[in-house]
């Protein structure tokens, strides 16, 4: 198989102001890319695009909130604008809660899927003529959540379920046009997302995010990703503890939920 090459391939990043999203534009950058960063946080993805020019590498950094369907619109028409072509789009940014579904607003439930779900939809739509013309590339982050329970995140699990149904199915459409579709499944990354979480009324988490095994490096997930990306992977589990919970949630799916329910149990607090 033909090995994908980024060299001035151009690759749109959402949630590219810090955390994964950062490591992945800087990440495709080395690999030759030019990067298009998108993210809510107006200075963090300024100063993202900054630092990537400062390192001769082209790159072009735009405010975007993934909720907005016409921002997401916008940047994408502003990428083709500024390079001529879209080749790789990667659904980046999310959002957690940490919260029994019982105590929890719906208003948080609702939120949470507006990022993750119609986030990656509103920025997709707009770019898939483009990914066709080029034969490009799709990739959603998605988590452990998106293929098994995760208890106090009944939000973000559906949000992450729902990312796979889509884009399992888009493919289907898209394959024969040369696109392909990347699910990337890692488990706990030492990220802001824990800090960013919300809580069961829509404020911050009020505790701290319990974490199954050692936090994986994003730098690292970032690597791993380019490397899945190069290989037109269809799907990347990262981490021991993704491992073990694909293959366990499946072949022992009661022995799955009680091991992860005692061992996350903490986040049952509202």
């Amino acid at each position: 198989m033909t090995r994908r090459s980024f060299d001035r391939a151009v690759v749109v990043i959402s949630g590219a102001g810090g955390g994964l999203g950062r490591a992945l534009a800087l990440r495709f950058a080395r690999a030759g890319a030019r990067v298009v960063g998108l993210d809510r946080d107006a200075e963090a993805v300024a100063t993202l695009g900054a630092e990537l020019e400062q390192s001769n590498h082209e790159a072009l950094a735009l405010d975007c909130d993934v909720t907005d369907r016409d921002a997401c619109r916008a940047a994408i028409e502003a990428a083709q604008e500024r390079f001529g072509r879209i080749d790789v789009v990667i659904n980046n940014a999310g959002l957690s809660h940490r919260s029994p579904f019982a105590d929890t607003d719906i208003a948080v439930l609702r939120r949470v899927i507006d990022v993750n779900l119609f986030g990656a939809i509103h920025l997709t739509h707009p770019a898939m003529a483009a990914l066709r013309q080029s034969r490009g590339l799709v990739v959603a982050i998605s988590s452990v959540a998106g293929y098994s329970p995760l208890i106090a995140r009944t939000g973000y699990a559906a949000s992450k379920h729902a990312l796979h149904g889509l884009f399992e199915s888009l493919r289907t459409e898209v394959a024969a046009d040369g696109v392909d579709v990347l699910l990337v499944c890692p488990s706990f990354i030492a990220t802001r997302i824990d800090r960013n979480a919300l809580g069961a009324t829509g404020g911050a988490a009020a505790h701290a995010q319990v974490v199954v095994g050692q936090p994986l490096d994003a730098r690292d997930v970032a690597e791993q990703i380019l490397a899945a990306c190069e290989r037109s992977r269809r799907l990347l589990l990262i981490g021991r503890t993704a491992r073990a919970a694909w293959w366990l949630s499946r072949f022992a799916p009661a022995l799955y939920e009680r091991i992860m329910a005692r061992r996350l149990r903490a986040e049952m607090q509202p």
